[in-house]
């Protein structure tokens, strides 16, 4: 029988999350299952990954086949560097403790660049955050400036328009002004012609008065 190690889907749409499983490679994807050996949960980063370590060396030295991904997770965990070890034991190639030895060194190695990765995110999250709070300190800053911006623009407004108004009243007054002599001058043109046309009354009854005198001398 053909045995696979592969990933079996769980979770909701969106947000999925696998068994890391044994099974017949006849069964369909999330059928029937041998052994649950580990966890592997993508949406996390780095991902999450629970492993029975031994079980998983045990099944690769049967002849257990993984899928790439499930051999990614397996080598992320150091489950191939084991098996590869064990197999140099059993040739003779060295001892059990010198693979022992090498397999811890390596494990420390990862650790550490695991570890680093972890740094690395957490102080671009930190990074990320910082410039988000920067930018919305700027918006704020800008948001008073404009609200600070506007009373003063209403008062050159007002202003504006007071002078305006003023300018206005002054105008009238000058026009006012001019017309006012326009005024008195035909004033004094009615008081001549008035005193012209007593003149003229006046002149009437003396040239009436001729006449009568001329008459009477007759």
């Amino acid at each position: 029988m053909a045995t696979k190690i592969r990933l079996q889907r769980h979770g909701r749409k969106g947000k999925p999350f696998f068994h890391i499983v044994i099974a017949d490679s006849r069964a369909k994807r999330d059928g029937r299952f041998i052994e649950k050996i580990g966890i592997y949960n993508p949406i996390t980063n780095p991902a999450t990954i629970e492993l029975d370590f031994d079980r998983a060396v045990h099944w690769l030295q049967v002849g257990a086949e993984p899928t790439n991904t499930v051999r990614n997770i397996l080598s992320y965990k150091g489950a191939l560097m084991k098996k590869h070890l064990l197999g140099g034991v059993a040739k003779g190639a060295f001892s059990e403790e010198e693979a022992e030895k090498r397999f811890n060194a390596w494990l420390e190695e990862r650790s550490k660049a695991i570890e680093s990765k972890k740094e690395g995110l957490a102080q671009a999250k930190a990074t990320a955050k910082s410039a988000a709070l920067e930018a919305e300190k700027k918006k704020a800053e800008s948001r008073v400036a404009v609200e600070e911006e506007a009373p003063v623009e209403e008062a050159e407004t007002t202003t504006e328009e007071a002078v305006t108004e003023e300018t206005t009243t002054e105008e009238t007054a000058a026009e006012t002004t001019e017309e006012t002599p326009v005024a008195e001058e035909a004033g004094e043109e009615t008081v001549v012609e008035a005193e012209t046309t007593e003149e003229a009354v006046a002149e009437e009854p003396a040239a009436e008065e001729s006449s009568e005198e001329e008459k009477t001398e007759e």
